[in-house]
């Protein structure tokens, strides 16, 4: 029997900052895009990628025009460890593209971690821990200050390892389940790891805030976002980002509600697979960009490829009605819908426009390699 009172609100109001994110009514740039299909995405799969399947999906991800992407967590098991190698001793990762691992605060798994990397050109190591109420109190067990500590002792290794290293790699920290964290206290742990780094123009820090479950209304999770923003320390060298899970159904709302905040960094997968509902939809917030007239720096022009090497890859299915990427998004099967379209396709003929305003259809679905006759007028029994 369902009983909504054993529940309560989780989620911590941030200080007000005068929700100047409300004011903006689009985004006018893209962000910059990191791809965690083949960490956070694979690890979600019932039957996690081979190792042939992965180098396969990296360079897809090439292709689409990640610059940013997050390869595994090497210290997990041989497999992610050996993919990695694989990416570097095959020569696989081009020269302006960033690959980045994922390691907890914790000292062996972030030894094993730059163990992997020997040789990596580009690397950003990103280190987290949970810092939640409901983690401190239930699986740690530790003090605000226990937990805070964590992270710093994480920050420091990474900086003494990566300097006797002799490399140049980038750090990125997340105070994991940031939905369940006081703001001021992720703040406070957030500059304490900065303190350590101490990042510069020219080697930024990445802050990642994950909606590691979403808690709230996607609202509040952009005021979390702009209290973090207005007051990290060396705000003009950290690169801020976000990391929006969907367990709301809300996390593309998160991921641009979050960049009106000001945030700067989008990590999410294609197609939006990921635990429990999945990552937020890099397709789906690109999309909606490149509708506004925005180039969203990806190229999604081949997309009934992407879907099948994506299908192919994982073994999941991309739903008929999945925004943009689904085969029936831009189907008509009614008849006012069809004869709106075709009215509107005549108008722009008649009007000799380049602008796109066609009923029923957001895209142009050849912008997408998607054509007239097979995707958009179907008939059946409604039309």
């Amino acid at each position: 029997m369902m009983n909504s009172q054993k529940y309560t609100r989780q989620f911590f109001k941030a200080p007000d900052t005068g929700h100047r994110w409300a004011d903006k009514t689009y985004i006018d740039h893209a962000p910059v895009w990191c791809s965690v299909d083949l960490r956070d995405g694979n690890q979600a799969l019932v039957v996690p990628m081979d190792m042939e399947t992965k180098l396969k999906f990296f360079q897809l991800l090439v292709k689409i025009g990640f610059k940013e992407i997050e390869v595994g967590f090497p210290a997990a098991s041989e497999t992610e460890y050996d993919f990695l190698r694989a990416l570097i001793e095959r020569n696989m990762i081009p020269d302006d593209v960033t690959v980045q691992v994922l390691t907890q605060a914790r000292e062996h798994i972030i030894r094993k971690t730059f163990e992997a990397l020997k040789g990596c050109k580009n690397a950003i190591v990103h280190v987290y821990n949970s810092t939640s109420k409901a983690q401190r109190d239930q699986v740690f067990r530790k003090s605000k200050e226990e937990i805070k500590q964590i992270a710093v002792e994480g920050a420091k290794l990474l900086q003494n390892l990566t300097d006797e290293a002799g490399e140049k790699y980038r750090f990125e920290y997340s105070p994991e389940s940031f939905t369940g964290t006081e703001p001021e206290y992720a703040l406070e742990v957030c500059n304490a790891v900065l303190d350590v780094w101490k990042p510069t123009p020219d080697r930024k820090a990445i802050i990642n805030l994950p909606s590691t479950v979403q808690l709230s209304v996607p609202s509040v999770y952009a005021d979390q976002v702009e209290y973090i923003s207005d007051n990290l320390k060396y705000r003009e060298n950290v690169v801020l980002s976000l990391h929006p899970h969907n367990d709301r159904g809300t996390g593309v709302a998160d991921a641009e509600l979050g960049e009106l905040a000001g945030a700067d960094r989008i990590e999410g997968t294609i197609f939006g697979n990921g635990e429990r509902t999945g990552n937020v939809d890099i397709v789906t917030l690109a999309l909606n960009m490149y509708s506004q007239g925005v180039d969203p720096k990806l190229h999604l022009d081949d997309m009934p490829d992407i879907v099948d090497k994506y299908q192919d890859y994982t073994g999941m299915t991309v739903n008929p009605r999945t925004p943009y990427g689904g085969s029936l998004v831009f189907a008509a099967f009614s008849g006012s819908h069809q004869d709106a379209i075709s009215k509107g396709m005549h108008y722009r003929k008649e009007q000799n426009t380049d602008l796109w305003t066609v009923p029923y259809l957001p895209i142009d679905p050849t912008d997408i390699s998607r054509s007239y006759d097979a995707d958009v007028i179907r008939i059946n029994s409604q039309s």
